[in-house]
């Protein structure tokens, strides 16, 4: 059996652009640090850098089911917390208020992927709560689940288990 190539979604491409505003993002985080670690829909996830060893923190969008947090990389594998997280799955989320460690792993399965959105949609660029308001209301859910499920394709998802 051949290997399958893996592939990028556009965004990939673009992935310049989140390292170029690294600092921003760092200090936009520093200065909003109680928000964010209580923002619905949100998590500050810390990873162990592959090549330094020391710790790296990234905001991401995400949705929560019981003791699982769900995040799909936007930047496709090109991301650093996916390229941390595959070197080194130990991880800490910080989420309504608490820090917790957890312990990350990849889905690739188109299938799994498409179901979890299915059952758990999100809008994984969206940060304000109009907008998930919208996305999410019951007579819009159909759009926004087929949607993710053609989004989620070419991206790597991950749970997290805390």
């Amino acid at each position: 059996m051949l290997p399958t190539k893996r592939v990028e979604p556009f965004a990939a491409k673009l992935h310049f652009i989140p390292r170029g505003i690294r600092p921003v993002q760092a200090a936009l985080i520093n200065a909003q640090r109680d928000y964010f670690s209580h923002a619905p829909g949100w998590v500050l996830l810390t990873t162990t850098g592959r090549r330094t060893g020391l710790p790296r923190e990234t905001l991401l969008p995400c949705v929560r089911s019981d003791n699982d947090v769900y995040l799909i990389s936007t930047y496709g594998w090109q991301s650093d917390w996916i390229r941390n997280l595959r070197k080194n799955p130990k991880v800490k989320v910080t989420c309504n208020g608490v820090v917790v460690a957890g312990h990350a792993k990849m889905i690739e399965a188109l299938d799994r992927k498409t179901r979890i959105v299915g059952e758990h949609p999100f809008v994984p660029f969206a940060p304000f709560e109009l907008v998930h308001a919208v996305a999410l209301n019951p007579a819009m859910r159909p759009l926004l689940v087929a949607f993710l499920r053609r989004w989620v394709a070419s991206r790597p998802m991950v749970v997290v288990r805390t």
